[in-house]
Formats: C-alpha cells, sequence, structure tokens
C-alpha cells in the first residue's frame, strides 16, 4: 500500500497528524566544541576533524541501534556503546562509565525554524498531534528541555520506521483512522512508514508541510 494521494491535503479530511523528529522538529546543535573539550579535560588533544569522524562512526551506530533505548537500562546500555564507538574512533581510552554520561550531556538540540507557528496552526485546526520518531527513550525529556511536549498527546519512541507499528500505535492512541491522518517527516524511511500504514504524507520542513494544508 502506498501513501494516500500527495499533493495538496485538505485539512478537513484529517483527524491527526503525526510528526517526525530529528531533522522534522529538531536539530542538533554542533556537538564537536563540548567533545573536543570533554577530552582535553581528560587529558587528550584531538583535532576537530578526528572528532568530527567520531561523532559522526557514532551517529551511524546509533542511527542503527536507537531502539535498543526503549527503557531505562536498554538506554544505559545504549549510552555506553555510543560512547564507546565515538571513543574507538578518535582512538582514546577511557572509563566507559564516566565517559558515557560525558558524552550524551554533550548533545543539545533545538526547534527548527517556523515549528512553533506550525504546531499552533494545527492545533487551531483542531487536529490530534503525535510524535513518532526512531528514538530513545529521552525523547519525551527532549520536547520537554525545547518546550513543545505540550503539543502532543501521544509520544512514540524506537518507533522503528519505515515498519508502520510505531506509526500505527500513535494513531490507536489519538483514536484516528490512518486514512484521516497524515505524517510529516523528513526521511525515506518517514514515507515508506506512511504508505505503509495507509496514510497520507508531506515531507518536511514542518512549516511548509502545515502551510501547504488546503
Amino acid at each position: 500500500m502506498g501513501p494516500l494521494a500527495m499533493g495538496r491535503v485538505n485539512a478537513a479530511e484529517l483527524d491527526g497528524v503525526t510528526i517526525d523528529a530529528f531533522g522534522t522538529l529538531v536539530t542538533l546543535v554542533d556537538p564537536v566544541p563540548a567533545l573536543t573539550a570533554a577530552l582535553a579535560e581528560r587529558g587528550v588533544e584531538r583535532d576537530r576533524d578526528v572528532v568530527v569522524h567520531g561523532f559522526r562512526t557514532e551517529v551511524a551506530h546509533y542511527t542503527q541501534h536507537s531502539a535498543r533505548g526503549h527503557d531505562q537500562a536498554g538506554l544505559a546500555q545504549l549510552q555506553r556503546d555510543c560512547a564507546r564507538v565515538f571513543l574507538d574512533a578518535v582512538g582514546v581510552e577511557l572509563d566507559i562509565g564516566e565517559f558515557a554520561p560525558v558524552y550524551a550531556g554533550a548533545m543539545h538540540f533545538e526547534l527548527l525554524p517556523g515549528v512553533v507557528p506550525a504546531l499552533d496552526r494545527l492545533r487551531s485546526l483542531g487536529l490530534e498531534l503525535a510524535l513518532v520518531a526512531n528514538w530513545d527513550l529521552s525523547l519525551r525529556r527532549l520536547l520537554e528541555e525545547v518546550g513543545v511536549a505540550r503539543y502532543f498527546r501521544a509520544i512514540v519512541h524506537a518507533a522503528a520506521k519505515p515498519a508502520p507499528d510505531g506509526l500505527l500505535k500513535a494513531l490507536g492512541e489519538l483514536g484516528v483512522d490512518p486514512r484521516r491522518s497524515l505524517h510529516i517527516g523528513d526521511d525515506e524511511v518517514d514515507e515508506l512508514a506512511a504508505g505503509a500504514a495507509g496514510m497520507h504524507f508531506a515531507p518536511a520542513p514542518l512549516a511548509d508541510a502545515v502551510a501547504a494544508l488546503a
């Protein structure tokens, strides 16, 4: 099953909207300066290119294993694993138990432009909203930190997109039929998941997708 007609979606045909997190709602503040400083504080000097390589290697690992952080124990192990991947990539031996929370603490996120007005418009249209992301257990805390948790009646982490399960779980919590719902995301996995769930799909940016609602 492919996504429902993409074109211009009429808001009157929708009861709910699900939204992706990274690249759609938030973006990452450059963590390289903080990571470089954290290494230096532990007597390790690495230039920016090496730290960037280490971070990108860790991101690739996290992307494939984020679902392991679905509960507290899994999140703690995921953070240790990610810290170890980073340290291995930059050629450093440090205590993983000590460095893992430091590494995780270097990750800070901020809202993308136009997100709050877009969420306000969706709510003004009477639509139920859910956040559905391939993220770990910290997703709800992140939304609270950036000030938008209040907009979402359902928050689903470890969504395992492109499988539709996370989207369908969110729609179940909202009480919304997939055929009367829209998913907005920035990645192919979002479009594939929406198609498998039988939802409409619109690509990020969020502000543009919401502005296009008829």
